[in-house]
């Protein structure tokens, strides 16, 4: 039997299908960094502030610098919840960027799954 803590490990890891372009998604092993409700809540906020006066800024910048900025933006969220992955490349500053460069379901993907772990552990691990 599996002994329960109150004390939740620092980091998880889950699994994320990360897309290609004219193939199948691909399965990579994620190592996330653990938040607490609170810290969720607040990362959250933020994200959505900015997202928010991102879009409002989206018609005055044009097409080109929005998407740098958008990239920025994903670079930082990635940066503040991965801490690790099961690939080639070392986790690094510079291969966050070419990741989420590359496909812009990517970043969706890598939030998404993040988000789904405390998902499913409310939801009792199914």
């Amino acid at each position: 039997m599996a002994k329960f803590t109150l004390i939740q490990n620092p980091t998880f890891k889950a699994d994320v299908m990360l897309p290609t372009v004219g193939g199948e998604p691909v399965k990579v092993g994620f190592t996330f960094k653990y938040r607490d409700r609170t810290e969720l809540a607040d990362l959250y906020a933020e994200w959505g502030d900015r997202h928010k006066a991102l879009g409002l800024k989206s018609e005055e910048v044009g097409l080109k610098q929005f998407t740098a900025l958008l990239i920025d933006l994903q670079v930082e969220q990635l940066k503040a919840i991965v801490v690790g992955w099961d690939g080639d490349e070392e986790l690094t500053d510079e291969n966050l960027r070419i990741l989420v460069s590359s496909i812009s379901a990517t970043p969706s993907a890598v939030l998404g799954a993040y988000s789904d772990a405390f998902s499913k552990a409310r939801l009792g691990n199914s």
